[in-house]
Protein backbone atom coordinates (compact mmCIF):
# COMPACT_ATOMS: atom_id res chain seq x y z
CA UNK A 1 0.00 0.00 0.00
CA UNK A 2 0.98 3.59 -0.25
CA UNK A 3 1.74 5.82 2.80
CA UNK A 4 3.16 8.69 3.89
CA UNK A 5 6.09 8.16 5.91
CA UNK A 6 9.09 10.12 7.90
CA UNK A 7 11.94 8.72 8.35
CA UNK A 8 14.14 11.48 9.67
CA UNK A 9 12.71 15.21 10.76
CA UNK A 10 12.50 17.14 7.88
CA UNK A 11 10.28 20.18 6.17
CA UNK A 12 6.84 18.54 5.89
CA UNK A 13 7.23 19.56 2.15
CA UNK A 14 9.70 17.47 1.44
CA UNK A 15 7.86 14.11 2.45
CA UNK A 16 7.08 11.47 -0.69
CA UNK A 17 4.55 9.23 -0.05
CA UNK A 18 6.52 5.14 -0.29
CA UNK A 19 5.44 1.13 -0.98
CA UNK A 20 4.80 -0.45 2.31
CA UNK A 21 3.39 -3.13 3.98
CA UNK A 22 -0.52 -3.38 4.94
CA UNK A 23 -1.40 -3.33 8.26
CA UNK A 24 -3.00 -5.70 10.32
CA UNK A 25 -5.49 -5.20 12.99
CA UNK A 26 -4.59 -6.21 16.92
CA UNK A 27 -7.61 -7.43 18.94
CA UNK A 28 -9.18 -4.11 19.51
CA UNK A 29 -8.63 -2.41 16.33
CA UNK A 30 -9.98 -1.99 13.76
CA UNK A 31 -8.25 -1.60 10.00
CA UNK A 32 -9.55 1.30 7.55
CA UNK A 33 -9.39 1.56 4.19
CA UNK A 34 -8.78 5.32 4.43
CA UNK A 35 -10.93 7.57 1.98
CA UNK A 36 -10.20 11.08 3.92
CA UNK A 37 -7.20 12.40 6.48
CA UNK A 38 -7.47 15.85 7.77
CA UNK A 39 -4.19 17.70 8.98
CA UNK A 40 -3.73 19.06 12.59
CA UNK A 41 -0.47 21.41 13.69
CA UNK A 42 0.64 18.82 15.52
CA UNK A 43 1.44 16.97 12.16
CA UNK A 44 3.97 19.36 11.34
CA UNK A 45 5.60 20.00 14.66
CA UNK A 46 5.76 16.48 14.67
CA UNK A 47 7.35 15.92 10.69
CA UNK A 48 9.81 19.12 11.49
CA UNK A 49 10.88 17.78 15.39
CA UNK A 50 9.77 20.86 17.10
CA UNK A 51 9.61 22.26 19.14
CA UNK A 52 13.28 20.11 19.80
CA UNK A 53 12.36 19.22 23.41
CA UNK A 54 9.45 16.91 21.99
CA UNK A 55 12.25 14.56 20.63
CA UNK A 56 12.78 13.60 23.96
CA UNK A 57 8.93 11.95 23.38
CA UNK A 58 8.99 11.27 19.62
CA UNK A 59 12.91 10.33 19.03
CA UNK A 60 16.34 12.06 19.49
CA UNK A 61 17.58 12.01 16.17
CA UNK A 62 14.78 10.68 14.01
CA UNK A 63 11.06 9.66 14.51
CA UNK A 64 10.62 6.38 16.62
CA UNK A 65 6.99 6.36 15.00
CA UNK A 66 7.42 7.05 11.00
CA UNK A 67 3.86 7.02 10.02
CA UNK A 68 1.88 10.39 10.10
CA UNK A 69 -1.31 11.59 10.16
CA UNK A 70 -4.03 11.47 13.10
CA UNK A 71 -7.75 12.38 12.06
CA UNK A 72 -9.15 9.86 9.47
CA UNK A 73 -12.36 8.46 7.97
CA UNK A 74 -12.87 5.05 5.95
CA UNK A 75 -14.32 2.08 6.22
CA UNK A 76 -13.94 -1.19 8.07
CA UNK A 77 -12.32 -3.83 6.33
CA UNK A 78 -11.60 -5.92 9.07
CA UNK A 79 -11.98 -6.15 12.89
CA UNK A 80 -9.74 -7.68 15.94
CA UNK A 81 -11.06 -10.51 17.84
CA UNK A 82 -12.10 -8.44 21.19
CA UNK A 83 -14.35 -6.06 18.48
CA UNK A 84 -17.99 -5.94 18.81
CA UNK A 85 -19.26 -3.02 18.41
CA UNK A 86 -18.37 -2.46 14.84
CA UNK A 87 -18.18 -4.12 11.92
CA UNK A 88 -16.50 -4.74 8.43
CA UNK A 89 -17.97 -2.56 6.20
CA UNK A 90 -19.06 0.43 8.78
CA UNK A 91 -18.33 3.75 7.83
CA UNK A 92 -16.55 5.52 10.85
CA UNK A 93 -14.61 8.39 11.40
CA UNK A 94 -11.71 9.34 14.33
CA UNK A 95 -8.36 8.94 15.49
CA UNK A 96 -5.53 6.28 14.35
CA UNK A 97 -1.72 6.52 14.18
CA UNK A 98 -0.89 7.11 9.90
CA UNK A 99 -3.96 8.35 8.94
CA UNK A 100 -1.76 9.57 5.57
CA UNK A 101 -2.16 5.90 4.41
CA UNK A 102 -4.23 3.98 2.08
CA UNK A 103 -4.95 1.41 5.08
CA UNK A 104 -4.66 2.25 8.86
CA UNK A 105 -5.28 0.59 12.00
CA UNK A 106 -7.42 2.60 14.73
CA UNK A 107 -8.83 1.62 18.14
CA UNK A 108 -12.24 0.43 18.32
CA UNK A 109 -12.53 3.31 21.23
CA UNK A 110 -11.58 6.17 19.25
CA UNK A 111 -13.64 5.77 16.02
CA UNK A 112 -17.40 6.35 15.50
CA UNK A 113 -20.28 5.73 13.13
CA UNK A 114 -20.08 8.33 10.50
CA UNK A 115 -23.21 10.34 9.76
CA UNK A 116 -24.67 8.95 6.54
CA UNK A 117 -25.46 13.02 5.80
CA UNK A 118 -21.30 14.10 5.79
CA UNK A 119 -18.57 13.21 3.39
CA UNK A 120 -15.50 11.25 4.51
CA UNK A 121 -13.71 14.60 3.94
CA UNK A 122 -15.91 16.71 6.08
CA UNK A 123 -15.85 13.69 8.76
CA UNK A 124 -12.11 13.33 8.70
CA UNK A 125 -11.95 16.98 9.64
CA UNK A 126 -13.68 16.56 12.54
CA UNK A 127 -12.23 14.82 15.55
CA UNK A 128 -9.24 16.42 16.68
CA UNK A 129 -10.31 19.51 16.56
CA UNK A 130 -14.13 19.09 16.87
CA UNK A 131 -13.11 17.68 20.26
CA UNK A 132 -10.99 20.35 21.12
CA UNK A 133 -13.79 22.96 20.94
CA UNK A 134 -16.24 20.53 22.28
CA UNK A 135 -14.41 19.70 25.31
CA UNK A 136 -12.63 23.02 25.65
CA UNK A 137 -15.76 24.70 26.02
CA UNK A 138 -18.11 22.40 27.89
CA UNK A 139 -15.64 21.03 29.95
CA UNK A 140 -12.86 23.14 30.83
CA UNK A 141 -15.06 26.82 30.14
CA UNK A 142 -17.69 25.10 32.20
CA UNK A 143 -20.18 27.11 29.00
CA UNK A 144 -23.44 27.78 29.94
CA UNK A 145 -26.59 29.11 28.36
CA UNK A 146 -26.80 32.83 28.00
CA UNK A 147 -22.99 33.37 28.86
CA UNK A 148 -20.94 35.76 26.62
CA UNK A 149 -17.82 33.59 25.02
CA UNK A 150 -15.25 35.05 22.76
CA UNK A 151 -13.15 32.91 20.12
CA UNK A 152 -9.85 34.03 19.45
CA UNK A 153 -9.35 32.38 16.13
CA UNK A 154 -12.45 31.58 14.77
CA UNK A 155 -11.99 30.83 11.50
CA UNK A 156 -9.11 28.06 12.02
CA UNK A 157 -9.73 24.42 12.62
CA UNK A 158 -10.82 24.52 16.15
CA UNK A 159 -12.23 28.08 15.90
CA UNK A 160 -15.03 26.85 12.79
CA UNK A 161 -16.20 24.53 15.28
CA UNK A 162 -15.92 26.16 18.41
CA UNK A 163 -17.86 29.06 17.23
CA UNK A 164 -20.68 26.47 15.86
CA UNK A 165 -20.29 24.18 19.23
CA UNK A 166 -20.79 27.48 21.37
CA UNK A 167 -23.72 28.83 19.52
CA UNK A 168 -25.40 25.28 20.11
CA UNK A 169 -24.55 25.54 23.99
CA UNK A 170 -26.49 29.02 23.92
CA UNK A 171 -24.06 31.62 24.39
CA UNK A 172 -23.27 34.90 22.84
CA UNK A 173 -20.39 34.61 20.40
CA UNK A 174 -18.15 36.83 19.43
CA UNK A 175 -15.16 35.57 17.19
CA UNK A 176 -11.88 36.90 16.52
CA UNK A 177 -10.16 36.69 13.03
CA UNK A 178 -8.83 38.53 9.97
CA UNK A 179 -10.78 40.55 7.71
CA UNK A 180 -10.93 38.35 4.93
CA UNK A 181 -12.86 35.76 7.12
CA UNK A 182 -15.55 37.96 9.21
CA UNK A 183 -18.47 36.91 6.42
CA UNK A 184 -16.83 32.84 7.20
CA UNK A 185 -17.41 34.10 10.53
CA UNK A 186 -20.78 35.39 10.68
CA UNK A 187 -21.70 32.52 9.03
CA UNK A 188 -21.06 30.10 11.52
CA UNK A 189 -23.35 31.90 13.92
CA UNK A 190 -21.01 34.44 15.79
CA UNK A 191 -23.23 37.18 17.08
CA UNK A 192 -20.29 39.78 16.80
CA UNK A 193 -17.16 39.54 14.76
CA UNK A 194 -13.60 41.49 15.48
CA UNK A 195 -11.27 41.98 12.69
CA UNK A 196 -8.04 41.26 15.10
CA UNK A 197 -6.07 44.21 12.88
CA UNK A 198 -8.34 46.38 13.84
CA UNK A 199 -9.68 45.69 17.47
CA UNK A 200 -7.52 44.65 20.30
CA UNK A 201 -10.40 42.39 22.21
CA UNK A 202 -8.05 42.60 25.72
CA UNK A 203 -8.63 46.30 25.42
CA UNK A 204 -12.37 47.13 24.62
CA UNK A 205 -15.17 47.79 27.01
CA UNK A 206 -16.58 43.99 26.13
CA UNK A 207 -16.80 41.53 29.29
CA UNK A 208 -17.00 37.74 28.84
CA UNK A 209 -17.23 34.72 30.85
CA UNK A 210 -15.29 32.54 29.16
CA UNK A 211 -12.20 33.49 26.45
CA UNK A 212 -11.24 30.55 24.23
CA UNK A 213 -7.95 30.78 22.84
CA UNK A 214 -7.02 29.39 19.74
CA UNK A 215 -3.37 31.36 18.67
CA UNK A 216 -1.52 32.25 21.55
CA UNK A 217 -1.15 35.81 20.66
CA UNK A 218 -2.03 37.44 24.43
CA UNK A 219 -1.36 36.59 27.09
CA UNK A 220 -3.59 35.72 30.39
CA UNK A 221 -2.58 38.94 32.44
CA UNK A 222 -3.57 40.60 28.95
CA UNK A 223 -6.75 38.93 28.79
CA UNK A 224 -7.88 39.27 32.52
CA UNK A 225 -9.08 42.66 31.48
CA UNK A 226 -11.72 41.13 29.16
CA UNK A 227 -12.98 38.52 31.66
CA UNK A 228 -15.93 38.75 34.03
CA UNK A 229 -14.71 38.85 37.39
CA UNK A 230 -14.95 34.94 37.91
CA UNK A 231 -14.30 34.23 34.06
CA UNK A 232 -12.32 31.31 32.62
CA UNK A 233 -9.47 31.73 30.01
CA UNK A 234 -8.99 28.46 28.15
CA UNK A 235 -6.22 28.17 26.37
CA UNK A 236 -6.26 25.42 23.30
CA UNK A 237 -2.89 26.89 21.38
CA UNK A 238 1.02 25.75 21.77
CA UNK A 239 4.12 27.47 19.96
CA UNK A 240 3.37 28.33 16.49
CA UNK A 241 5.51 28.77 13.78
CA UNK A 242 6.88 32.13 15.13
CA UNK A 243 7.74 29.99 18.61
CA UNK A 244 11.14 28.19 17.03
CA UNK A 245 12.52 28.61 20.50
CA UNK A 246 9.69 27.17 23.03
CA UNK A 247 11.07 28.82 25.77
CA UNK A 248 10.01 32.58 24.73
CA UNK A 249 6.48 31.11 24.24
CA UNK A 250 6.53 29.28 27.83
CA UNK A 251 7.98 32.35 30.03
CA UNK A 252 4.65 34.13 29.27
CA UNK A 253 2.47 31.84 31.11
CA UNK A 254 4.18 31.54 34.66
CA UNK A 255 2.65 35.05 35.23
CA UNK A 256 -0.75 33.57 34.47
CA UNK A 257 -0.57 30.27 36.99
CA UNK A 258 0.15 32.64 39.58
CA UNK A 259 -2.73 34.83 38.83
CA UNK A 260 -4.95 31.81 38.17
CA UNK A 261 -3.60 29.88 41.43
CA UNK A 262 -4.25 33.46 43.30
CA UNK A 263 -7.81 35.00 42.17
CA UNK A 264 -11.34 34.13 40.43
CA UNK A 265 -10.33 34.46 37.22
CA UNK A 266 -8.63 30.96 35.62
CA UNK A 267 -6.56 30.02 33.25
CA UNK A 268 -6.56 26.40 31.79
CA UNK A 269 -5.51 24.83 28.87
CA UNK A 270 -7.57 22.19 26.81
CA UNK A 271 -5.94 18.93 25.67
CA UNK A 272 -8.47 17.15 23.67
CA UNK A 273 -9.57 13.16 24.70
CA UNK A 274 -10.10 10.98 22.41
CA UNK A 275 -13.11 8.72 22.99
CA UNK A 276 -16.16 7.34 20.67
CA UNK A 277 -18.67 8.76 23.21
CA UNK A 278 -17.65 12.93 22.62
CA UNK A 279 -16.99 10.96 18.54
CA UNK A 280 -20.90 10.37 19.29
CA UNK A 281 -21.86 14.26 20.11
CA UNK A 282 -19.93 15.12 17.19
CA UNK A 283 -21.57 12.99 15.09
CA UNK A 284 -25.22 13.57 16.51
CA UNK A 285 -24.62 17.16 15.92
CA UNK A 286 -23.42 17.08 12.84
CA UNK A 287 -26.65 14.72 11.58
CA UNK A 288 -29.24 17.34 13.37
CA UNK A 289 -27.29 20.64 11.34
CA UNK A 290 -25.82 21.38 14.46
CA UNK A 291 -22.09 21.37 13.39
CA UNK A 292 -20.39 21.29 9.96
CA UNK A 293 -16.57 21.29 8.85
CA UNK A 294 -15.03 24.16 6.79
CA UNK A 295 -12.75 22.69 4.66
CA UNK A 296 -10.34 25.32 2.88
CA UNK A 297 -8.65 22.87 0.51
CA UNK A 298 -8.48 19.18 -0.27
CA UNK A 299 -4.92 17.38 -1.71
CA UNK A 300 -4.92 13.63 -2.93
CA UNK A 301 -2.22 11.63 -1.11
CA UNK A 302 0.60 12.25 -2.89
CA UNK A 303 1.10 15.71 -2.09
CA UNK A 304 0.42 15.30 1.46
CA UNK A 305 3.88 16.94 2.27
CA UNK A 306 2.18 20.03 0.64
CA UNK A 307 -0.45 19.99 2.84
CA UNK A 308 1.20 20.11 5.97
CA UNK A 309 3.24 22.82 5.07
CA UNK A 310 0.14 24.80 4.21
CA UNK A 311 -0.76 24.48 7.61
CA UNK A 312 1.78 25.27 9.12
CA UNK A 313 1.88 29.14 7.18
CA UNK A 314 -0.90 29.43 9.97
CA UNK A 315 -3.48 30.74 7.82
CA UNK A 316 -5.53 27.82 6.74
CA UNK A 317 -9.66 28.72 6.62
CA UNK A 318 -10.66 25.41 8.73
CA UNK A 319 -9.44 22.64 7.84
CA UNK A 320 -7.17 20.74 5.30
CA UNK A 321 -8.02 17.69 4.16
CA UNK A 322 -5.90 14.71 2.01
CA UNK A 323 -8.06 12.60 -0.39
CA UNK A 324 -7.93 8.65 -0.62
CA UNK A 325 -8.60 7.24 -3.81
CA UNK A 326 -10.32 9.95 -5.10
CA UNK A 327 -13.80 12.50 -3.27
CA UNK A 328 -16.63 10.75 -1.61
CA UNK A 329 -20.31 12.01 -1.70
CA UNK A 330 -22.63 12.17 1.16
CA UNK A 331 -25.63 10.84 1.11
CA UNK A 332 -28.47 13.74 1.19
Amino acid sequence: MKAILCRNYCPPDRLQWEETAKPAPADDEVLLRVRAAAVNPLDWHFVRGEPRPGRLAFGLFHPKEIRVGRDVAGEIEAVGKSVTRLHAGDAVFGVCVGAFAEYACAKETKVAAKPAVVTFEQAASTPIAGLTALQGLRDDGKVRSGQRVLINGAAGGVGTFAVQIAKALGTEVTGVCSGRNTELVRSLGADRVLDYAREDFTRGKEKYDVIFDLVGNHSFVACRRALTAEGRFVGAAGPGPEHRRPQHWLRGLAPGMILSASGKQKMLFCFAKIGSEDLGVLASMMESGKLRAVIDRTYPLNDAGQALAYVEEGHARGKVVVTVGGASQARS
